[in-house]
């Protein structure tokens, strides 16, 4: 079994997650609604949680949506969201997933809304790796951690216990 090293507990989770919450609402107060859309798996996991929480701290219609990318093949597999009948017009739009590695899978994610008219784009992750091959940048951001090519992060929303690992 490889070294692990827990890089964030529950607790610690639950404090970005909040964190982040009041943040994307300090900059967007003034909207009446916000489009929330995390890439598959985790980072539709993390997004739920922090729909959740801007639902409990403000009266900003939260519109939760779920973005398929397929990692391995993004180009000629496009990027699909769990809805097609959506108008992005004048919208803001936050994009969300649980680490940013190398900013491929956010730049695909990202890539979807570039041909639509949205009112800002941003991107919210639990934890951004400092090494980046795509020009990707993480808005809202739980934790920066500085890894090798080689380490791995690994986040688990398991519903007793949140926990964020470096392997």
């Amino acid at each position: 079994m490889p070294n692990k090293t827990q890089i964030l507990n529950h607790q610690q989770i639950e404090q970005k997650i909040t964190r982040i919450a009041f943040q994307i609402y300090e900059n967007n107060y003034n909207e009446e609604q916000l489009i929330i859309a995390g890439i598959a798996k985790n980072g539709f996991v993390f997004a739920q949680l922090i729909a959740q929480k801007l639902e409990s701290i403000c009266s900003i219609k939260i519109v939760l949506h779920e973005l398929k990318i397929h990692k391995k093949n993004p180009i000629s597999n496009k990027a699909i969201l769990d809805s097609d009948a959506i108008d992005f017009k004048n919208q803001v739009i936050i994009v969300v997933d649980d680490v940013l590695n190398s900013g491929k899978t956010m730049m695909y994610g990202l890539n979807h809304f570039l041909g639509e008219p949205v009112k800002k784009l941003s991107t919210a992750v639990l934890v951004n790796r400092s090494y980046k091959r795509f020009p990707v940048h993480a808005d809202y951001l739980g934790v920066n951690l500085a890894t090798t090519m080689k380490e791995h992060i690994e986040v688990s929303f398991e519903t007793e216990e949140f926990s964020a690992w470096l392997m």
